[in-house]
């Protein structure tokens, strides 16, 4: 369970220490070192030539990790070893899911660093660990197109997982699949379209419902369910503009592409925020640097709902052994 006390988390809670570009984080729970780890897109901040949105890729995975309870974070260093091909090349957005011992993790992987924001192939490919450090390689999945981004994955009640992603190739939209073993995937359809699009679906469990999120650059939309299958649009949270004045140091804006932790009663929402971004563009490094904060979530009326700015600090337990990821 999850104790809290009156003091309020760190704002922000996580600032990469090197490149200063911490974004899209997943929590998983290392036995190994009885520590939560928080693996995260690592954004190369200080590129001084830029051309459009290329300052994004070129990206490796950070790693930070907490043994008092995700209250506060050590920097660890970036994932070795997952290149299976030659060249500096592009690691988003991680999702990693804990299953009979071992880690699988589901990386949106493109080629070097593309010049422009043109649509290059951009694939979600699998890899497996004993221990979050040494990774084996099983290639890229087939989905709905291959311009697909931001896995989440979780157990289904009756048994096998399901995927849900961003196909970017199809507007933006999350679609899903399904597995028995968590290597071959079945691609279900689409499952959520917005106008504009959106980004990072996240789905768990918590108070008797399914939610899912989503990233609409101006906050999550969250939707609700029973069955996994029929989505009720259910409140909006972490909403901000450009502009803003935090309550909490780097609040401000959108929060952004987030993971979720339930831990019994409660759940706590990890999301990344630009808090010196003076418009749309990032023109420069004070403008793309990213702070990852968290937030405890709540449910009013049937809506999720979070204040941001009233954060208490979290001290999350090691999951239960053997026990289904929420």
């Amino acid at each position: 369970m999850i104790a809290t006390d009156a003091k309020s988390a760190p704002a922000p809670l996580y600032r990469d220490p090197l490149e200063d570009g911490a974004a899209d984080p997943v929590l998983v729970y290392n036995p190994h070192e009885q520590a939560w780890w928080m693996i995260y897109t690592n954004r190369p901040t200080t590129v001084q030539h830029a051309e459009g949105i290329s300052w994004l890729f070129g990206s490796s995975l950070g790693v930070a990790s907490s043994t008092d309870g995700c209250a506060t974070w050590r920097y660890r260093g970036t994932v070795e070893g997952l290149d299976f091909e030659w060249g500096h090349n592009t690691f988003w957005a991680p999702e990693i899911f804990e299953h009979d011992g071992i880690f699988h993790m589901y990386v949106s992987y493109i080629r070097g660093v593309p010049l422009g924001c043109d649509d290059d192939e951009t694939l979600i490919h699998h890899y497996t660990s004993k221990d979050l450090i040494i990774w084996d390689h099983h290639g890229p999945i087939a989905l709905s197109s291959n311009n697909v981004i931001d896995a989440c994955i979780i157990q289904l009640p009756e048994g096998g997982f399901r995927m849900w992603y961003k196909d970017q190739g199809r507007d933006s939209e999350t679609w899903a699949a399904d597995s028995d073993n968590l290597y071959d995937w079945t691609v279900r359809g689409r499952v959520l379209s917005t106008p504009g699009g959106h980004e990072g679906p996240n789905v768990f469990f918590f108070r008797d419902s399914y939610w899912l999120i989503v990233d609409s650059w101006s906050g999550q939309l969250a939707y609700r369910s029973q069955d996994l299958d029929q989505w009720t649009p259910a409140g909006k949270i972490l909403a901000g503009s450009i502009g803003d004045k935090p309550s909490r140091t780097d609040d401000n804006g959108p929060g952004l592409h987030a993971d979720v932790v339930v831990d019994g009663g409660d759940a706590w929402i990890f999301y990344f925020t630009h808090p010196e971004r003076p418009g749309k563009d990032h023109p420069t490094e004070r403008s793309r640097r990213s702070s990852i904060q968290v937030a405890r979530l709540d449910v009013e009326d049937g809506n999720l709902v979070c204040d941001r700015d009233q954060a208490p600090r979290p001290a999350i337990g090691a999951p239960a052994i053997g026990a289904p990821r929420p």
